[in-house]
């Protein structure tokens, strides 16, 4: 794992979608642009095909959707949402479209979640936890991220992606956050940094979604948003005393110096 054999997105072909998921795909990508008149912003890096993790900060439910839509085709055709296996292989609706349209990175939750936990819904789950339920008391039971071999494992199928030279959307938070500052990052970013060095993290900021698509609201309300792409964060030397602490808190601040300063 980790190794600088991986296959380069430059060679990488795009999935062989059903034309039923061609035309998914389509269909969702052309509503999230209409609906929210999207803007790309590359202002730390450029849309060249390197292969990325994408961590951004987590508003709405349709936050990957929108990031994903963000990205040229052809950047988009290699990058892949990282998902809740429990909730999205639990209807042949939901297989088809995590499967099919946006060939996701599946992680299994059901051996930690708690029964509260597993009814949240979402694609946060680029990280070693559990969704985080929205009480706090259940904090310590859907975090895995103490125990090395539990990480491990619920890291394994981001590892594979990373290893077929796919790029990947998390959201390491862990939650749906509608404050003004960002939550503690989970260490699963760390972990893969760590493990793959050649590949680039970049953080993205999601601006306006949740205004969109208000938590309870079925129908998205349209508005401007924006993407903001910012530049990656490297692993640096010197976090050797406390790599992980130091890591997290810089892709934490890297992602929140992107939000725009509103008056």
């Amino acid at each position: 794992m980790g190794n600088t054999d991986t296959t380069s997105p430059h060679s990488l072909t795009s999935p062989k979608r059903r034309p039923a998921a061609r035309l998914a795909a389509f269909g969702l990508t052309t509503l999230a642009r209409a609906l929210t008149g999207v803007r790309s912003l590359w202002t730390g890096c450029a849309p060249e095909p390197h292969q990325r993790v994408y961590f951004a900060n987590h508003t709405s439910h349709t936050d990957f959707l929108l990031l994903w839509a963000s990205l040229p085709p052809a950047l988009r055709a290699v990058t892949r949402p990282v998902a809740g296996a429990d909730y999205w292989l639990a209807s042949p609706l939901r297989r088809f479209i995590i499967n099919d349209v946006f060939n996701g990175v599946l992680v299994e939750r059901k051996s930690h979640a708690t029964p509260e936990s597993k009814q949240l819904p979402s694609l946060q789950q680029g990280h070693c936890s559990d969704q985080r339920q929205h009480e706090e008391t259940a904090h310590s039971a859907t975090d895995p991220t103490s125990s090395p071999r539990t990480c491990n494992t619920a890291l394994q199928p981001l590892h594979d992606a990373l290893a077929q030279g796919h790029s990947l959307i998390i959201f390491p938070e862990g939650t749906r956050n509608l404050g003004d500052e960002l939550l503690p990052f989970k260490s699963g970013i760390y972990h893969l940094a760590r493990e793959w060095p050649q590949v680039e993290f970049v953080p993205v900021w999601l601006e306006n979604l949740h205004r969109v698509m208000p938590k309870g609201h079925v129908i998205p309300l349209p508005l401007l948003c924006t993407v903001n792409f910012g530049a990656p964060v490297l692993m640096q030397t010197d976090d050797a005393m406390d790599a992980k602490t130091l890591y997290l808190q810089r892709c934490r601040d890297a992602l929140q110096t992107l939000k725009p300063v509103r008056d």
